[in-house]
């Protein structure tokens, strides 16, 4: 916002043409877009790079999404590529597209990342309402699944989180049931309806956020109305969870699916040449859905 303006007002006089500006922050990519236009006409290049991969990545690696001027490639690729998660021996980071598709593909990139979390979400719950299922059956479950098709690194500290616990006992459960948000996902689901892309699955995650900080609202209501539980299931326990198990996985396609559809329908109208597959091979290591 302002402060990246503000920031680039004084840096800009200190600099001569061909230098290069990069934005490593969760920048709104019409802020990016724009910034890179007028940066071009002082010949500075501008970059909005997309990081994400949290702690781990700062430590050992993460996925950058670098857009912005094409110019300013060249001399950043050896940098960011040497300083990037690897996946296979590959670097997961390559050039975006232009102006502010580094930081769409980002947003993107997040958007997605509410949508997993949202899918554990209910797993979860239909685990512990459900099945019935102890913390530590809930974590080995996960431990399984991380060990297939669905590992990943919300699986994986998903495990982790179940299977922690303390002198109190287990720490999940001592967590209250509300969520905040950053912001990326919102602009999601914002972009989402501006360009027509039916981003469903990351919407709901989106609107599930907003549901859960109703903290009081939820309370109030529980104490008028009867509990409605869910039930526990009766069933073949191990079918269900390979029920549960494979919805995941379809879940997962479909939220991918739907996020690359965006970034079509964006790269369209704003004339960039998105590298899909590159796309597709930085999310393999360093990021939040590896």
């Amino acid at each position: 916002g302002p402060a990246v303006d503000d920031f680039i007002k004084n840096l800009v006089p200190l600099l001569s043409p061909g230098d290069i500006i990069i934005d490593g922050g969760n920048s709104e990519y019409q802020d990016t877009k724009r910034r890179c236009e007028e940066l071009e006409k002082h010949q500075l290049l501008y970059v909005g790079c997309g990081v994400s991969g949290g702690e781990e990545g700062a430590r050992f690696g993460p996925s950058l999404m670098p857009g912005g001027n094409p110019k300013a490639w060249p001399a950043l690729k050896p940098i960011f590529q040497s300083i990037c998660a690897k996946a296979d021996g590959e670097p997961c980071c390559d050039w975006v597209g232009e102006t502010g598709a580094g930081h769409f593909v980002k947003m993107v990139h997040n958007g997605i990342e509410y949508a997993d979390m949202q899918l554990v979400s209910e797993t979860y719950h239909l685990m512990r309402d459900g099945l019935e299922l102890t913390q530590w059956e809930m974590a080995s479950i996960f431990d399984e699944w991380n060990r297939g098709e669905l590992s990943s690194y919300l699986i994986e500290i998903t495990r982790d989180i179940l299977s922690y616990k303390n002198d109190k006992g287990y720490l999940l459960e001592r967590i209250r049931d509300t969520a905040g948000q950053k912001g990326t996902g919102k602009w999601t689901v914002i972009a989402a309806l501006e360009y027509g892309a039916p981003v469903t699955l990351i919407g709901e995650s989106v609107f599930a956020r907003c549901l859960s900080s109703l903290a009081s609202e939820r309370n109030e209501a529980h104490s008028i109305f009867d509990d409605e539980e869910l039930g526990s299931y009766k069933g073949d326990k191990r079918k269900f969870l390979e029920h549960l198990r494979n919805a995941i996985y379809l879940a997962k396609i479909m939220s991918y699916a739907q996020g690359f559809m965006l970034l079509r329908d964006a790269a369209k109208i704003n004339n960039w040449n998105l590298n899909y597959g590159g796309i597709a091979l930085m999310w393999r290591g360093g990021c939040i859905i590896r």
